[in-house]
């Protein structure tokens, strides 16, 4: 198993930013061919997904559905951050995400990408990245 520590840079309060791309070099630069990367954001504020990185209205439909959903204020949250949207929109989203890779190369669909969906940002993120190889 090899660890690495990515980090990612949200620019916006709410943004899903992907960083696919930077798994796939951390990928080859390990020498793993075949098994499953994990990923873990360390943060309660922040997510991770894989979904369509083809067309740009997707994530920011992903995002207008979750803030029509949980608005950040006027719903009487107590937390004094005033960013108890973000914890609740992170719970949602998850933690982690899970993709196998063979030959490589991770085995993502033609238009899916991994995002860091960042709920109280913008900010520097650290995303875990484990590869478990059967080799």
């Amino acid at each position: 198993m090899t660890t690495h520590r990515i980090k990612v840079r949200s620019r916006e309060r709410e943004e899903l930013v992907e960083f696919t791309d930077e798994v796939r070099r951390r990928l080859r630069e390990s020498g793993a061919r075949e098994g499953v990367c994990h990923l873990y954001v360390r943060h309660t504020t922040a997510g991770l997904t894989v979904n369509e990185n083809a067309d740009p209205d997707v994530p920011r439909d992903m995002l207008h559905a979750l803030r029509t959903l949980i608005p950040q204020h006027g719903m009487g949250f107590r937390h004094g951050e005033e960013n108890s949207d973000a914890h609740i929109k992170t719970s949602l989203v998850g933690a982690s995400v899970t993709v196998p890779f063979a030959d490589g190369e991770l085995l993502l669909g033609r238009w899916q990408g991994i995002f860091l969906c960042e709920f109280d940002g913008g900010r520097e993120r650290e995303v875990i990245m484990t590869t478990l190889s059967s080799q």
